[in-house]
């Protein structure tokens, strides 16, 4: 890894640490936490207890700070340059001057050791100095690490001690891999498509190496090196978390029942020993105010442990939302991040909402969003819990990351909450349990094909919520105004509780302009249109007959395409994968699986 370090202001925070990135002069890297140039006293710390406390038991650390990114000041105080630092990447460059040979044209293949201080490489033969470009073709692993093609060993098939010119050999129009070579002027030539293929293993093991943490940076690694090309779509995954910024209505409980727990509460198990205890002063005292069946759900939490562990992100959120009444203003507050009111039912019920239980109009929402690591090849978002997995081979953001970038969103959104009892009817029908069959197959494909992932199937209540969800935002976006990208979804499908969060946010300090909110209150309309929508798509048959099937591309889902249900990606929680629109309604094959019916 070379020494030269660009500095640069003119980076987003849209490109985390790792992340490659073409500069009109150079392709470079970012550089990890720890070289991030700024004034740390002068960005803002985001406050998020629910959120700083998970991440920082996921990382293993006892004190973690949120913060904004650094912002793109050309200056700082001091006439001192500040921003983020980048390096250099990767080291081998192609020569911008082709030479036609009689299968095609080649260009030299050179490493930053022979080009000169501006990086030119001086041409031995007509003695001119010649423009370069960095090679798009790199060598990463799933755990991250990244680094150059050793292209003398690649070509030669093996460690060789040949130190004759190298060249970049393309033999066709279409970029095919298999037309385009690595040759050696001793005669030695190579197709990139043998280091495409993992059976071949042609690119070795990975030497663990993690340049964006610093030119010595290395740890060890088992895994075998892929090939990457530096600009594609796979080449970082950011990996983030979120939380809604909502109180979290079960904690005072838990903290009352644990403050009584060894003196009084400790051997409770029904009513009739809570009414005992409550009968002395202390703990009458302490649980005034509180039902009984709040009190037993908290001691059983703090028995088998659930109260001492973190409850998971939309656990928290749905107890509040599912919580909200009509007239409601427990947690109206000026300047606050939460304030919600539910929507009187008459304005909402007919007879496609015999399942709704609840809409929720929120008026006003606070998001917090932090980077935590990244991935390369396949990205790992938060799991239908909005947990982040554990096991996920993520790359860290810097080697001691006491702090982590992350930004906040205030904006508007609609809840809809749907009755228990009528999902599990619906569960139980026939011609449900068989689409749940089918589904279920297309995921077992799919994670044959990705034996490393821990990621599970999430169930049939969540595509049904998480589908009728993109049919809502398509539907809503033709009113509320602002565009489809913006809308964001969180679908709640836990143990019996069931709901969606359509929302939008801005980083903007005043927020949005109420246009969800407004279309919340025409939610029935809303609703009877996107059931509309979906009964037809324009792919049909071929959208609605879809089943998961060996070699599908769309292993994951059932009834979906870019025609009914796929969306902007930055929209979608599970990146337009769990969709199924005969789980919604009937469609043209007629399964029966739909929950509304008409």
């Amino acid at each position: 890894m070379t020494t030269n370090m660009l500095r640069t202001s003119q980076l987003i925070t849209t490109f985390g640490p790792g992340a490659m990135v073409d500069l009109p002069e150079a392709a470079v890297m970012i550089a990890s936490l720890d070289y991030w140039r700024y004034d740390r006293s002068r960005l803002p710390i985001i406050l998020e207890s629910r959120l700083t406390a998970k991440l920082a038991r996921h990382l293993g650390i006892s004190q973690l700070v949120l913060q904004a990114p650094p912002p793109c000041l050309d200056f700082a105080p001091g006439n001192q340059k500040q921003g983020v630092d980048v390096w250099r990447f990767p080291q081998w460059f192609l020569v911008q001057n082709p030479v036609p040979v009689a299968r095609g044209v080649r260009r030299r293949l050179v490493h930053q050791n022979a080009l000169l201080p501006d990086l030119k490489y001086r041409d031995s033969g007509d003695k001119k100095n010649k423009e370069v470009v960095p090679i798009r073709f790199v060598r990463a692993c799933r755990k991250g690490h990244i680094g150059d093609i050793d292209w003398p060993s690649f070509v030669h098939e093996g460690r060789t001690d040949c130190r004759r010119e190298l060249w970049f050999e393309d033999r066709g129009i279409g970029g095919n891999l298999d037309e385009q070579f690595i040759v050696c002027d001793c005669g030695q030539e190579r197709a990139l498509s043998k280091a495409a293929t993992p059976e071949f293993h042609a690119l070795g093991h990975c030497d663990g190496s993690r340049p964006w943490l610093g030119s010595n940076s290395w740890e060890g690694c088992t895994e075998s090196n892929r090939l990457l090309i530096r600009s594609a779509s796979n080449a970082y995954f950011p990996q983030v978390m979120s939380v809604i910024s909502i109180p979290d209505m079960t904690s005072p409980v838990d903290d009352v029942v644990r403050s009584l727990w060894d003196d009084f509460l400790v051997d409770v198990q029904t009513e009739d020993d809570l009414h005992k205890v409550r009968r002395k002063p202390t703990p009458a005292a302490k649980l005034q105010g509180i039902e009984d069946i709040a009190i037993l759900q908290a001691i059983e939490r703090v028995r088998i442990g659930e109260a001492g562990t973190e409850r998971s992100v939309k656990d928290v959120e749905f107890d509040v939302l599912s919580s909200v009444t009509t007239h409601d203003r427990a947690f109206d507050r000026p300047e606050g991040d939460f304030f919600a009111r539910a929507l009187p039912s008459e304005l909402w019920q007919s007879e496609l909402t015999h399942g709704v239980e609840r809409v929720l109009l929120v008026h006003r929402l606070r998001e917090v969003v932090a980077q935590v690591g990244f991935t390369r090849f396949e990205s790992a978002g938060p799991d239908i819990s909005g947990e982040l997995d554990l096991d996920v081979l993520a790359a860290p953001l810097a080697l001691d990351a006491n702090w982590l970038p992350a930004m906040e969103n205030r904006g508007e959104g609609i809840f809809i909450q749907f009755k228990a009892e009528t999902v599990a009817a619906w569960l139980q029908q026939s011609q449900v349990i068989q689409r749940g069959i089918q589904l279920q197959a297309g995921f077992e494909l799919w994670h044959n094909d990705h034996p490393q992932s821990n990621r599970q199937f999430p169930g049939l209540p969540y595509i049904l919520l998480h589908s009728l969800s993109h049919l809502l935002m398509n539907a809503v976006t033709l009113e509320c105004g602002y565009p489809a990208s913006s809308l964001r979804e969180r679908v709640y499908a836990m143990d019996g509780r069931y709901g969606i969060l359509i929302y939008t946010g801005t980083p903007d300090a005043e927020g949005t302009l109420g246009g969800l909110v407004l279309a919340g209150r025409d939610i029935a309309r809303h609703l009877q249109r996107a059931i509309e929508y979906a009964f037809l798509c324009s792919n049909d048959p071929i959208c609605s007959c879809h089943t998961p099937h060996a070699n599908d591309p769309q292993p994951l889902n059932g009834a979906a395409c870019h025609g009914c249900l796929l969306v902007a990606e930055t929209s979608c929680e599970q990146r337009n994968e769990f969709l199924d629109r005969a789980l919604v309604v009937r469609t043209v094959e007629a399964q029966g699986a739909e929950f509304f019916r008409s």
